[in-house]
């Protein structure tokens, strides 16, 4: 039989799944209410339940045999990433042969050859390449991402997907859960989002580790870090000059002493020191430990998660599950809250204090954007309607044209360019496919009243 063509007949026959039958086909004291014994639901997980795994490195590899072995015959698996050599001590379903080719379509081809009653659709492009009507085919989406922006990227895209009655109640098969989970060396996380009604990415955003992020702003026209050199090469100098006709990679030896002969001159031109070849090779790759044990613990959280909510077999996980194995083995699991606040699922303006608008500027709002632990943007543009309607681009870093226009607003107070207290700024970011308002809250309004 042809890896490329499961037989979904055969999969319902096989003994392979008599361990998955006692939990399906038979009641039990944890069983949720509406759950029904049958035959009907393994073959549900077999023919008509379609999930979507994004990531196929160290996490990814484990969801999808963990998911392909628990009975799921549709999955379909982004992945944006070429094989390296470097990956091949965790992510197992790569071989030394495999080096330089795509993760996607590599891991979607071992595990159909594994199990060919498993059919993996490959995907070998980013999440942002897809829009809502990708996404709204899949019935559950689980993530093994290292990258926050990517989360909070497909956090908004389901968010963005909800529909709502008539009396503002959301459409409960407009839901698709996410499942999401995170390792870094011997610590992990999972947890359950339905969107709307949980806790999202953004409402537990200072739950992650703090990220190193630069506005595009200070490091083009006032760098004080070595990584702010570092990040102009990278962002704006490698593009510009394009060195070797090729994009930028983090393992070539070639690459990396360009961008350190290129940071260190830009770090002598502003008198900053500490550039070092390694440093060099850290900010290029987000260097990010991994090791294969948390890996696979934190996915088979992840996938006992999502056959919980594909079968409805038993109440699914309240929220969020943290695992570390430093020291001994400690899980905790508790309810995270949704937040009123929420950039991304309050359905309301958010207000944005300023303490005084004659001595802020728009660059000091930007960096704000991007240094908080609330916002943590990773280059925000902003634009703003002004009350006789005219709308005004404040400042966008990510189109060159734009960027050179606007330039000039960094330095301006927001009163001496009009901004008025309640005033709403329109911002845009790659951590979110959609727009945010922010509402300004002018603090000295309130001092003077006082």
């Amino acid at each position: 039989m042809s890896a490329t063509s499961p037989n979904p007949s055969l999969g319902l026959q096989s003994k392979r799944w008599n361990g998955l039958r006692n939990i399906l086909e038979r009641e039990g004291p944890f069983c949720k209410d509406d759950f029904s014994p049958s035959p009907d639901n393994l073959e549900f997980l077999q023919t008509k339940c379609k999930v979507l795994v994004i990531g196929a490195g160290g996490l990814g590899c484990e969801l999808l045999k963990d998911l392909a072995l628990m009975g799921f015959g549709d999955l379909h698996v982004i992945d944006m990433d070429t094989i390296e050599l470097s990956n091949l001590n965790r992510q197992f379903l790569f071989r030394r042969s495999d080096i330089g080719a795509s993760k996607a379509e590599c891991a979607a081809r071992f595990i159909q050859n594994r199990l060919p009653t498993c059919r993996v659709t490959p995907h070998f492009a980013k999440i942002q390449d897809f829009d809502d009507t990708f996404y709204q085919q899949f019935h559950i989406i689980v993530c093994g991402l290292d990258s926050i922006v990517a989360r909070r990227w497909i956090n908004g895209m389901l968010l963005s997907m909800l529909r709502y009655d008539s009396d503002n109640t959301i459409d409960v098969s407009s839901i698709i859960p996410m499942i999401d989970g995170g390792t870094e060396g011997f610590k992990g996380n999972a947890r359950v989002i339905l969107p709307g009604f949980t806790a999202c990415i953004e409402c537990t955003l200072d739950l992650f580790p703090p990220q190193v992020n630069y506005p595009l702003c200070t490091i083009a026209n006032t760098p004080r870090l070595p990584e702010h050199c570092i990040e102009y090469v990278k962002i704006i100098q490698w593009d510009k000059e394009n060195p070797f006709n090729v994009p930028l990679d983090g393992d070539d030896p070639q690459h990396l002493a360009w961008v350190y002969e290129r940071a260190l001159e830009r770090a002598n031109q502003f008198n900053i020191t500490g550039i070092t070849y390694r440093l060099v090779q850290g900010v290029i790759k987000h260097i990010i430990p991994a090791v294969a044990s948390t890996n696979a613990v934190i996915a088979a959280a992840c996938a006992t998660e999502v056959f919980k909510i594909a079968t409805s077999c038993y109440d699914s996980m309240a929220n969020y599950l943290n695992f570390n194995d430093l020291d001994g083995i400690y899980t905790y699991t508790y309810e995270a809250e949704k937040s009123d606040t929420c950039l991304a699922c309050s359905n309301a303006p958010q207000v944005l204090p300023i303490e005084d608008p004659n001595t802020t500027t728009l660059e000091d709002v930007i960096k704000l954007l991007c240094e908080s632990a609330r916002f943590q943007l990773k280059s925000p543009g902003l634009t703003t309607v002004f009350q006789d309607g005219k709308k005004k681009t404040l400042y966008m870093a990510n189109v060159k044209s734009i960027e050179e226009a606007t330039r000039k607003n960094l330095t301006q107070s927001l009163g001496e360019l009009g901004l008025q207290d309640g005033q709403q700024l329109t911002v845009t970011d790659a951590t979110s496919p959609t727009a945010m308002t922010l509402q300004l809250k002018y603090q000295t309004n309130e001092i003077e009243m006082n």
